[in-house]
Parts: structure tokens; sequence; C-alpha cells
């Protein structure tokens, strides 16, 4: 308990740390910035989206909630490329949440010809889900950075109280903080200019009259210098099979280079599978088989074995297609199936019937297959045939944590009584201490089903 307390300590120090030095940085920088909002009037405005109304009062722009109307948006007459953004946000309740849009457009189409915004935009969340300050793709590909991918920067959010926005679009990397907290961190390469918006969201009849408020804002499109983003900070790069300045600078390398099997082979060999995996166009692709384990071309490792690491990695299904990416795999059990190993599942869990075996679910999809069912009550799952983007955390307290599009989903310790007692009553139940090595391999699943996969990167 002591050491809990230490550690919570220690963090709180850090986070009031970085707070102060985000807060002198931005102060330091305030002389090229331009008002976007002269405090008195709409001027350089427009309204966008649904009927909700905007209006001025006491120096800020005041959007209502209105019932019976699609999300609502204010947005520039003109549109920006690169800038640093600031202001200032308060949410009445906690019931809602509200965004400010980033290099957006309108859709002139949805809506029945009404219109309708799409972009990334930075989330606003009194909910107690927390995600404010996080990455939405509204109208378009939805979430991209949701704070699950950074638990330290939930707690920065005041409700009911003005919150300081900062947003930093220069290049293709989008990045925020929250009162001076580094947020998210986004590098997409959609959008290179759009317009700025705010929102006003769609609600239920209850909150009907509700406010969201926005002042001092103010824009900044000349001379800018990234601010300084802590190490430990997760970058979601949606460039496939890339590796930004910033990833490359704090160790993050490729796994797979998008061209061919460089650091890859067979689970039964020292090479690559001759046949049952194809390299084209970005992708590594199990081939379509018999649907068996390992029948086909086999599975594939990774040539290094990983001991703490961060790993990612995206994945596509075909419709009942099954596969999964295992770590800790020794090749050390004897088996005539696929390599032992802990898995993150990947499967279809509609139509493949692994979903309905094992038990309460624990062998769905981003599961720890066999043991740990995941938690996809937030609706982290994309449909079939989209990307979906994996993570598996292991550190160095042996502490596993899986991530599903950004979603948090499951989270176990290594060798822990807990961890023992769910593999004794697993398939694994007759391989000693399965699970526990100190390192091992990372492995892609041949399942006989097609599956594809790209950005596998490392951490570590």
């Amino acid at each position: 308990m002591k050491r809990n307390k230490l550690i919570y300590s220690i963090s709180s120090l850090g986070l009031a740390l970085l707070c102060s030095t985000q807060v002198l940085a931005q102060s330091a920088s305030s002389k090229d910035f331009k008002p976007l909002f002269d405090g008195k009037t709409l001027a350089g405005w427009k309204s966008a989206g649904g009927a909700a109304p905007y209006s001025v009062e006491d120096g800020a722009i005041v959007g209502r909630m209105t019932k019976g109307t699609p999300n609502s948006f204010l947005i520039t007459e003109k549109e920006y490329g690169d800038f640093i953004l600031e202001l200032d946000v308060k949410l009445e309740g906690d019931k809602t949440n509200s965004g400010i849009q980033t290099r957006s457009h309108i859709d002139p189409q949805a809506n029945n010809g009404k219109g309708r915004v799409y972009g990334r935009q930075i989330e606003i969340d009194p909910s107690t889900r927390a995600w404010a300050g996080g990455v939405y793709d509204e109208g378009r590909r939805g979430w991209l950075y949701p704070l699950d991918l950074n638990e330290p920067a939930k707690a920065v959010y005041k409700k009911n109280e003005y919150n300081h926005i900062r947003i930093e679009a220069i290049g293709n990397e989008l990045r925020s903080w929250i009162n001076g907290v580094p947020a998210a961190y986004v590098v997409d390469t959609l959008d290179a200019s759009g317009f700025i918006g705010l929102q006003v969201h769609s609600i239920p009849d209850d909150l009907d009259g509700k406010k969201v408020y926005f002042k001092n804002i103010k824009i900044k499109t000349e001379n800018l210098k990234p601010s300084p983003y802590p190490i430990d900070q997760y970058i979601v790069n949606l460039t496939p099979n890339s590796i930004s300045p910033t990833e490359q600078k704090y160790g993050t390398k490729l796994l797979f280079n998008g061209k061919d099997s460089e650091g890859w082979r067979s689970v039964k060999g020292d090479n690559f599978p001759a046949n049952g995996w194809s390299i084209k166009d970005g992708i590594i692709k199990v081939q379509k088989s018999d649907g068996g384990e390992s029948t086909n071309g086999g599975d594939i490792i990774t040539k290094d074995k990983y001991g703490v690491f961060d790993l990612s990695f995206e994945f596509k299904l075909t419709p009942g297609a099954n596969s999964g990416v295992k770590y800790f795999v020794t090749l050390a059990e004897k088996t005539s199936g696929s390599a032992i190993g802990l898995e993150y599942q990947i499967l279809d869990d509609e139509k493949h019937p692994d979903a309905k075996l094992g038990r309460d679910g624990n062998r769905t999809i981003a599961s720890l297959y066999d043991l740990i069912t995941s938690d996809k009550s937030r609706g982290a799952t994309r449909p079939i045939g989209q990307w979906n983007r994996g993570r598996v955390v292991v550190d160095k307290d042996n502490n596993v944590t899986y991530f599903l599009n950004g979603v948090k989903v499951l989270s176990y310790v290594r060798g822990s009584k807990e961890f023992k007692d769910l593999v004794a009553i697993s398939k694994y139940k007759d391989w000693d201490k399965f699970g526990e090595a100190t390192e091992g391999h990372i492995l892609l699943q041949d399942h006989g089903d097609e599956v594809s996969f790209r950005s596998i990167k490392i951490k570590n």
C-alpha cells in the first residue's frame, strides 16, 4: 500500500511539473496569436449542420442545446492548414459532449440535403468515460484516439468550469492538450486544410436549453513550432507501415516493412513459408485454405524475441475468419496445430463458431484467447472488412493490457494467482508454466482463413 501511495505521489508531481512546463511554453509563444472571435459578434463564423442556435453572451460564444436536431456547428468562414489553436470551453452538465472541429468539411448531400460536417474533432467529454482531449473523426471514421490510450489525461478535465484547450495541427500531426496536459497525438494524411468548428451535440429532450461556452479563441498560423511531448506518449499513426520521426526518436520500430518478409520466418523452419502467405500492396496476408489450424502455410513468427514491449498492429477480417496474434511464443511446446503462446484473438464473432466456445465469450475478438473475455461494451469493434487496430502492452512487472481501436478491453498480470487459476481450467492446463516465459517470439496465426495485417510495430 505504501508503494502505491509513493507511485501516486510521484505521478502527481510529474503531472504537475508537466502542466507547469506546458503553460510556460504556451505563454512564451502567445505573441503570434490572432483572435478568431472578437468577443462581441459572430463575424467570420457561420452555422452548419443542425439547428442549435449560437449567440454571444458576456464575451463568449454560447451554443444552446436543442432537442430534435442533429449535431450543430458554428464554423469559420475561412479554412486553415497548419495552425496552433487555443480556446477555453465550458460545458453545462455531464450527460452530453461537445468538440472542436479541425481541418473539417461539409458533405452537402447528407442529412437530406441539409449537409453534414465531417473531420477530426478534439472531444470535450465531461462524462465518466473522461475522453476529453481525445480525437474523434466526426461523420467519417469514428474514434481515432480514445483517452484510454492516455490514462493520466483523463483526470485533467474540470466539470462545469472553463477548460483551456490547445490544438496543434502541423503537417500530418494533430496533437491536443487539456489544461496544459498532453492528451492525444494522431498522425494522419487526410485533410491538409479545412475549417475550424464549434459543436453543440444532438441531445435527449431533457437537456434542452443547456449551454456550451467558448471564449478566448485565438489562432497562430505562422512561425509554428511543435511543443514538446513526453517520451511515453502513445502515438496513433494512421499512415500504413510508417514510423513518424517522433515514434522513431522514442524507440518504435516496424516489425513489417510493408515490402517483404524481412524479420519473419515460419515456425517450421528458418525461411518464410513458400505458400499460404502473400505480401502485396503493403499488406501481409494469410491466404484462404481449409479453415484448419496451421495446415497451409503455417504460422509465422518474428526472428527476434521480446519480453517487455508495446506492440501495435492493424488487421482486417474476411467474413467468418479466424486468426490471432500470439506473444511469448517459445516453440518449446510440442503441438500438431498452431504454436503455443498467449493470444490476442482475431475473429468474426458473428459467423465463426469459436465465438460460442470456451467460457463466457473468452474466444471472441480481442480476448486473451480461452482465458479472459474482452470488454467490448463501448463499441470498439469495427465491421468485418474494415481495418481494426490492435495493441498489446507488457510492462516490466508483467502487467498486460489489450486495446481494440484505442479502447482498453482487458488487463491481467502474467504469473499471478488469478492468471494461473484461469490457465488451470483452460485448454492450456497441460503446459507447464504456460505464458510465463521471460521472452518469446511474436506470431501471426494461419487458421486457414483470409486475414490481412499491416502497420505491425513495436516499442521495447
